[in-house]
């Protein structure tokens, strides 16, 4: 079971290993640090509380509440996640409970954990959420929970527990609230983890119900997050999740509005087709375990992109989000400049952009065929700064990690017709250095910037 569990975490092990050197070598943004909380209330599994407040704290902030990997900390998380930049940015507070148990997993299995106020984990994040609520002036009705893997099961369990509390969650690689249910003091479902468990929509959604009988209030949102090639917590997970939310706010299994936020992803919401619909989910195509988080999406999920809460007409100019590594291709011809008549193999225009923040960032790539011929297969080169390492990526494969770096077409986009684009991205710890790379090629051919 121990060795699962280290599985759940291995795709994350990298950040959380690296987490607090990230810490001490990246370049404060703000005079605004991570503190550690002690006696914040009932606290029977012995979870540690760690706190991030920015420098400009919004009138009525919102409160997110953080919940890291297996194998992970709070400050791994705070480190290796954006969700503390975009607190400066927005006002909002961020919470990162932490577990002392030797799994670092967060208990989503036990009978406690899966009862209301029964015990365990979900207990102490309580507390830590009416900690932080007694001493911030917190909007009521702008509390979420956000999670990886272990902290993104997590974050569906808050949501059944504590309906009450908490408005709305992102859950990345998880799965359904009581999926992961023993009775045998084992911290680890197999069935669960490899998406053996299908259920009705309605007995899901039963499961979320009794978990706080009696209770008639509104309902958490609910933003989901897989790879298709997830191989710790298999993808079918995704559609038992979508099943559940959208039962318990009674929503029909159809969608409401279909689309693909950036290549290899499709994203469905039910109930609603704006921003902020009762559901929404995310799949994405050929991705693993290790997938990339969105945190702008997230917080823009959450409705927490404003200092306002969001009760009053949004502003005129909307604040400043950074896109995420989803821009879609370009649909305009090629510059006006023809290009010469025999342009040789492979040749190209890259476009790089960057988005970074106190020991991570997020780069997103667009490579445009400038050739008059089809490419069929491509491998992208660079070389990165010193001190950037890709802890993973989306629509190719990368080799090595650090260095001299090859990107690789994955299955469905290997084909770039003459003036077509594709868009890749990943993400990298870095210490200091967040620039990019000073030249690429494709297929051997040196490309030109954007």
């Amino acid at each position: 079971m121990r060795a699962r569990l280290r599985l759940l975490g291995a795709a994350l092990a990298a950040a959380a290993l690296t987490a607090l050197a990230a810490v001490a070598l990246a370049p404060p943004a703000s005079a605004a640090t991570l503190t550690e909380v002690t006696n914040f209330g009932p606290n029977p599994s012995n979870l540690r509380m760690y706190l991030y407040v920015p420098d400009s704290v919004a009138p009525r902030p919102g409160l997110l509440v953080a919940v890291h990997y297996c194998t992970g900390t709070g400050p791994a998380m705070y480190a290796n996640t954006r969700y503390a930049a975009l607190a400066d940015r927005y006002g909002y507070i961020v919470v990162y409970p932490s577990v002392t148990r030797s799994s670092q997993c967060f208990d989503v299995s036990s009978p406690q954990a899966l009862r209301r106020d029964g015990g365990s984990d979900p207990v102490g994040i309580k507390s830590m959420v009416d900690h932080v609520r007694q001493r911030y002036a917190v909007d009521p009705d702008r509390i979420f929970a956000t999670g990886i893997s272990s902290g993104a099961m997590m974050t569906n369990v808050l949501l059944g527990l504590y309906p009450d509390v908490f408005s709305a969650g992102a859950a990345f690689s998880g799965v359904p609230f009581g999926c992961f249910a023993t009775t045998n003091g084992s911290e680890w479902n197999s069935e669960c983890a490899n998406g053996q468990v299908t259920r009705t929509p309605q007995q899901w959604g039963d499961l979320v119900r009794d978990a706080h009988p009696g209770y008639t209030g509104r309902r958490p949102r609910m933003q989901t997050w897989h790879g298709t090639n997830d191989e710790v917590l298999r993808y079918p997970n995704f559609g038992e999740q979508i099943k559940q939310w959208t039962d318990v706010h009674g929503l029909s299994q159809t969608p409401t509005y279909t689309d693909s936020p950036q290549a290899g992803h499709t994203r469905t919401r039910y109930g609603g087709s704006g921003d902020r619909a009762p559901v929404e989910a995310i799949s994405m195509q050929g991705v693993s375990h290790n997938l990339p988080v969105d945190a702008a999406q997230a917080i823009r999920f959450f409705g927490l992109d404003t200092t306002a809460p969001p009760t009053t007409a949004p502003p005129t100019t909307a604040p400043p989000t950074t896109p995420p590594p989803t821009t879609a291709p370009p649909t305009t011809p090629p510059p006006t400049t023809p290009p010469p008549s025999t342009p040789p193999p492979g040749a190209c225009r890259v476009g790089y952009t960057v988005d970074a923040w106190n020991a991570g960032l997020t780069a997103a790539v667009t490579v445009t065929n400038t050739g008059a011929a089809t490419v069929d297969g491509w491998s992208l080169g660079f070389t990165l700064p010193a001190g950037q390492r890709i802890t993973n990526g989306w629509n190719a494969t990368y080799a090595p990690t650090s260095g001299a770096v090859t990107a690789r077409n994955v299955s469905y986009n290997a084909t770039i017709a003459p003036g077509a684009s594709v868009s890749v991205g990943f993400q990298a710890t870095h210490t200091g250095d967040t620039g990019r790379p000073s030249s690429f090629t494709l297929n051997g051919a040196t490309c030109t910037f954007a």
